[in-house]
């Protein structure tokens, strides 16, 4: 088809008396390129009119092969008509650029190709995970990573077929790449690890993207935001970005809090020992408390009990389960439960305990006090205690200097 075109253009050319060669060749090199150009249009304008009409259809896939086979479909309408103005400029020009036609036109069929089928992979991943087109949308992180291992596929067989057509031989590059590979893996044995870590999290899938994790055996907690080949992001709670190899997961234990069922309550209350003839009402409230509280999970272990004789307490042991594992809101549920808790042993005339101490003395204290001029009682105060004694003399002198003034000034007066 393309020879009889060829043939059909170049009969053109030579009918053209008026017009030097270069001229006519340049003519139709534009007529071509802009007949390409109103095709390329008309082909996108065509493939957007179906993509709106089967958009309204309940089949999603049309779509996405549509919107997928939009853009390369104009790029192999421009790859096919710039090679028919190619082949016509090479008739009469001995360029080297234009020898290599056939061989850019088949690596570009190979890209276009390629280019389709990795923006339908696109389309697809968008379409699985998608609360609002799919019923039961699919995993993020397995559909991630399915998406991830097609693209890879399809980019390695591309460069392989293209090598092929450039010439090379594919045996020869999988002999290399396997002679290769002892050495790449030594050099690069932590980045494979990484990988193998990568693909372990994939296949297992420990956690996904939005799940809180943390590492007992590591200071690693927050939101994982992003789960790569090499690197996993995760969030942490100050809001700063943390890069964990991938390998790491496969060493350390990890936890993952957005996964659980319930949210535990468990609080040791004290009350005094004064308040000990209520014990048994109060428990029994609490825990009447705890079965009819609407957040609370009673299918779920339930235990309000009095526990301990503590140093200045009668311990409580309250154990229960919330409805929500939201983090926020249980520890809304918790407040309401101790304040109801509080209430209850209030209404009983009880109190908290709070740490105390009380002092037995088995004579109790006796205290006291001399009288002036009391030699007797001073040197009992002595015995008991010297330095108190001493100071009670220095005392009783002053005063009794002080009266010997008075008396002085009385008789001169």
């Amino acid at each position: 088809m393309i020879g009889d075109v060829t043939a059909m253009v170049n009969g053109w050319i030579q009918s053209f008396d008026l017009l030097s060669q270069g001229w006519r060749v340049g003519i139709v090199v534009f007529a071509l390129v802009f007949g390409t150009a109103t095709v390329a249009y008309i082909v996108s304008k065509v493939i957007g009119a179906l993509e709106h009409k089967f958009s309204n259809t309940k089949n999603l896939w049309d779509d996405a092969v549509l919107h997928a086979a939009r853009k390369p479909a104009v790029a192999f309408v421009w790859l096919q008509g710039v090679y028919w103005a190619a082949e016509v400029a090479h008739r009469y020009s001995q360029a080297e650029i234009f020898k290599a036609n056939e061989t850019i036109l088949e690596v570009g069929f190979i890209w276009v190709f390629v280019w389709t089928l990795l923006r339908l992979i696109k389309e697809g991943e968008k379409i699985l995970i998608s609360p609002l087109k799919m019923k039961t949308p699919m995993d993020y992180t397995t559909v991630n990573a399915v998406s991830k291992l097609s693209r890879a596929v399809v980019i390695i067989t591309a460069v392989l077929i293209a090598m092929q057509t450039l010439g090379y031989s594919i045996s020869g590059v999988l002999a290399f790449g396997g002679l290769g590979g002892v050495a790449v893996g030594f050099a690069a044995k932590d980045l494979l690890a990484n990988f193998f870590g990568g693909f372990i999290i994939h296949l297992d899938r420990p956690f996904k993207v939005g799940d809180w994790v943390r590492s007992p055996d590591r200071n690693i907690e927050g939101t994982v935001e992003h789960i790569g080949w090499r690197l996993t992001t995760v969030r942490t709670f100050d809001q700063r970005p943390l890069y964990v190899p991938n390998a790491a997961f496969t060493t350390i234990a990890v936890e993952n809090p957005s996964r659980m069922r319930n949210r535990r309550i468990s609080e040791t209350i004290g009350i005094r020992y004064a308040d000990v003839s209520q014990m048994a009402d109060i428990v029994q409230d609490i825990r009447s408390m705890l079965e009819n509280h609407e957040e609370i999970d009673t299918s779920q272990t339930l235990i309000v009990n009095f526990v301990a004789f503590n140093a200045s307490s009668l311990d409580i042991m309250v154990y229960t389960f919330t409805k929500t594992t939201q983090w926020v809101h249980f520890h809304e549920v918790k407040q309401n439960v101790l304040l109801r808790i509080s209430e209850i042993i209030e209404g009983y005339g009880a109190e908290v305990a709070f740490p105390t101490r009380t002092l037995h003395l088995p004579g109790g204290v006796r205290l006291a006090s001399a009288k002036a001029g009391d030699d007797e009682g001073g040197r009992d105060q002595a015995q008991g205690d010297e330095a108190s004694g001493q100071a009670e003399s220095v005392r009783q002198s002053r005063q009794t200097t002080r009266v010997g003034d008075q008396d002085e000034a009385g008789e001169a007066e």
